[in-house]
């Protein structure tokens, strides 16, 4: 199994590409996205991305915010309610609304049972531990996919020419660098290019 880099070997790996492809480093390391996609605070994802170190804290303060941030972000996307999160969870998880509650508004401290239901429930990457990695860890491994595409864009071709023009959706929606024609018309290049011709059939 391949070795996961540290947080800081991480970044200059991914430093090193975006300055040798003249990639948009604002668009690969976004600390607004990362923060939603780890439910870290923006600035301690700032403080990271610039090689500070992560807040002292510990595994209970650690899954209390992220909880909380990841029901809120839920929240704010779905439209619902507090109550009907919770309502959702005390049937999901067997637990009461009242506890749901307080765990989703990070003021109770659920159990390792319940975390790893939450993360299930959530659909999390790592589980458990997404609730309570370190900062740094918790970052490093929300930048492992994009190091690995940019490292080894043959195992993910269409992804890698997203990230090289800065498109961040699988929907093709753009970010002020290509319209969505441009990279309809980039698409089809490639795909020209690797595809082999067909047969002309009249003849």
């Amino acid at each position: 199994m391949e070795e996961i880099p540290s947080l800081p070997e991480t970044l200059q790996r991914l430093e090193t590409i975006i300055q040798a492809q003249g990639l948009d480093r604002s668009q690969l390391l976004d600390p607004a996205e990362l923060a939603t996609r780890t439910a870290l605070a923006e600035d301690t994802v700032r403080t990271l991305l610039a090689g500070g170190l992560p807040p002292s804290d510990t595994v209970n303060d650690r899954a209390r915010a992220r909880i909380s941030t990841l029901a809120k972000v839920y929240l704010q996307r779905s439209g619902r309610r507090m109550s009907d999160l919770a309502a959702d969870i005390s049937r999901e998880l067997g637990i009461s609304e009242n506890w749901a509650r307080q765990i989703c508004e990070g003021r109770k401290v659920p159990n390792l049972e319940i975390t790893h239901g939450l993360a299930k429930y959530f659909r999390v990457d790592g589980g458990e531990t997404f609730f309570t990695a370190p900062a740094d860890e918790a970052l490093n491994r929300a930048l492992q996919p994009v190091l690995h595409t940019l490292e080894k864009p043959e195992n993910d071709p269409v992804q890698a020419l997203m990230n090289r023009y800065g498109v961040k959706g699988t929907d093709l929606r753009t970010h002020g660098s290509m319209t969505r024609r441009q990279l309809e018309r980039l698409l089809e290049g490639v795909f020209r290019s690797v595809l082999p011709e067909e047969e002309d059939t009249d003849r």
